[in-house]
């Protein structure tokens, strides 16, 4: 789930037996950007809770709050965040969260990739005509391979070995990105 109070992405895959992918069905939860934030954070809470009670999934990946150059921006997504992690518990839906820059990395190669290269490997990953239309939901998708590939496992052990076994290891990170 890629958190958002006017959008919030998401996506479901099944990743059955076998090293097939399957995108079940992916798309936003959109709210009035007239209505107020309660509001607009009850709307969330009822599309996050049937998408829940529709696809019963094994676990909820979300992604981190990240720090822009916006304050109240910040502040406002994490409001959205809140209301999505509040929703899987309640659900009895476990819950993975990762930075979005740990995410890129993994999946692209960059924690810094653009969001054209994001959504092509979406399409590749699930091997898919072409990205996802709604920017949102290429976002989405990747945090979930990620939890795919990590089996749970924690992003940094996971990136860091990765990155020691191909010799790429540079920097290291910090809780709040790669330096």
């Amino acid at each position: 789930v890629d958190p958002g109070t006017a959008v919030t992405g998401y996506g479901v895959i099944d990743a059955g037996p076998g090293p097939k992918v399957r995108l079940i069905e992916c798309g936003v939860v959109r709210t009035p950007a007239r209505d107020p934030l309660p509001v607009r954070l009850r709307a969330i809470r009822d599309g996050m809770s049937e998408l829940l009670e529709r696809h019963r999934p094994g676990v909820v990946a979300v992604e981190d709050v990240f720090y822009g150059k916006n304050l109240r921006t910040t502040v406002v997504l994490a409001h959205a965040r809140g209301v999505i992690l509040l929703t899987a518990e309640e659900a009895g839906v476990p819950i993975a969260e990762y930075p979005p820059a740990l995410v890129k990395k993994a999946v692209v190669g960059r924690g810094g990739a653009a969001k054209p290269q994001v959504g092509y490997m979406v399409a590749q990953l699930l091997r898919l005509t072409a990205p996802p239309a709604v920017t949102v939901v290429q976002n989405t998708l990747p945090g979930l391979f990620f939890f795919l590939v990590l089996g749970g496992e924690d992003p940094v052990d996971y990136l860091q070995r990765r990155q020691i076994r191909e010799g790429t290891l540079e920097g290291e990170y910090r809780g709040d990105g790669w330096y």
